[in-house]
């Protein structure tokens, strides 16, 4: 009997701690202090797994970059930052330890990339799998007519402030391509952007954009990328417009680029080039014929990734999915993509870091 009455005080005291850093974060928002809102459910969570904090977390998030008054941000873009890497003709590398701004920011600028290695460890990749396969099969029961209350905290569709456009058929095409958007999945997109900030992914982001980083939900996406997975190469800036500024986090769960697919990749700076010519599939796909053009002395790449590597790069750069035949292995993976508020891409879905 001791031992239920245990379970039970804690069971009250939970539902009170949880109860206390909602109100909080309430009272927070309504003095126009929603990122420290974030700050409070964060922690809360941190203490105690709940599926309303959680929930509650992406909406605060998308509250408090929603409503930011961002400054001017950077008087020059892109950056002008020596090359950490003179010496080098692919993808540079860099553990983690080992990545700042400048080093983020220099990498881009010359080299269109940096791989770096170990962002997650063995147990953290093992365990964001294991929560992106229960993510699509919430998402993948809901859509099957499985009430709400039975698939979060894996899988809660987020609905934005009215002035924003979020489409059932957006979701669906997504998820038919191999992904959901993390922003639907409150319990995993807590642990992501849990992992970042302990991995001091906030701070290098934002010393190299000069401002605190936001995200997207229509950029930010669990996937699960199968051997016959479609190859078409892209510059993600043919999407997101002009005049932004941005870094993907492209973090492998999975070993890859040999027996999983991961990356072709054209490790050089580039502009924004031609779509729809040269043999593109696509309208808005660029052309294996100019792709080889453009690639020049870089070449095309398909590094090696082990589970927890990271590729960084930004909307010029030119790549897509490496996959070849013989490939047995599905690649699980998660794209987080961060603005600079003062740029920010306003068809995008704004979701604070």
């Amino acid at each position: 009997m001791g031992h239920n009455s245990g379970n039970g005080h804690d069971t009250v005291h939970h539902a009170s701690s949880v109860e206390a850093a909602l109100q909080t974060a309430r009272e927070l928002e309504s003095q126009g202090r929603a990122f420290d809102a974030v700050e409070v459910l964060m922690e809360a969570n941190r203490r105690h797994r709940d599926p309303e904090l959680e929930r509650v977390l992406v909406v605060t998030r998308h509250v408090a970059l929603d409503g930011l008054e961002p400054g001017p941000g950077l008087d020059a873009w892109p950056r002008e930052l020596p090359d950490p890497f003179p010496e080098v003709t692919g993808p540079p590398e860099v553990e983690l330890a080992d990545l700042t701004g400048d080093v983020l920011g220099g990498a881009i600028v010359h080299h269109g990339c940096i791989i770096v290695r170990g962002l997650a460890d063995r147990h953290e990749s093992e365990s964001l799998t294991r929560s992106i396969d229960r993510a699509f099969e919430a998402c993948d029961a809901r859509n099957s007519g499985t009430p709400l209350e039975k698939t979060a905290p894996w899988f809660v569709p987020f609905n934005p402030r009215p002035e924003y456009s979020l489409t059932i058929g957006e979701r669906w095409w997504v998820r038919n391509g191999g992904g959901v958007w993390t922003a639907d999945s409150p319990r995993v997109l807590f642990d992501v952007l849990d992992l970042l900030e302990r991995k001091g992914l906030r701070k290098t982001l934002g010393d190299y954009l000069g401002e605190r980083p936001g995200l997207s939900v229509k950029k930010c996406t669990l996937r699960r990328v199968p051997v016959d997975s479609g190859t078409d190469w892209h510059q993600d800036g043919a999407f997101l417009g002009p005049d932004i500024r941005t870094v993907n986090v492209w973090l492998t769960l999975t070993d890859c680029g040999e027996d999983a697919p991961g990356l072709d990749i054209v490790p050089r700076r580039l502009d924004l080039i031609e779509t729809g010519t040269d043999g593109a599939q696509f309208d808005w796909s660029v052309g294996p014929g100019l792709v080889d053009r453009v690639a020049t002395d870089a070449g095309v790449v398909r590094p090696l990734f082990n589970a927890g590597d990271a590729l960084l790069f930004d909307e010029r750069f030119l790549h897509r999915t490496g996959v070849s035949p013989g490939m047995t292995i599905e690649r699980h993976a998660i794209e987080t993509w961060f603005f600079a508020p003062s740029r920010y891409p306003r068809p995008q879905i704004p979701i604070a870091f």
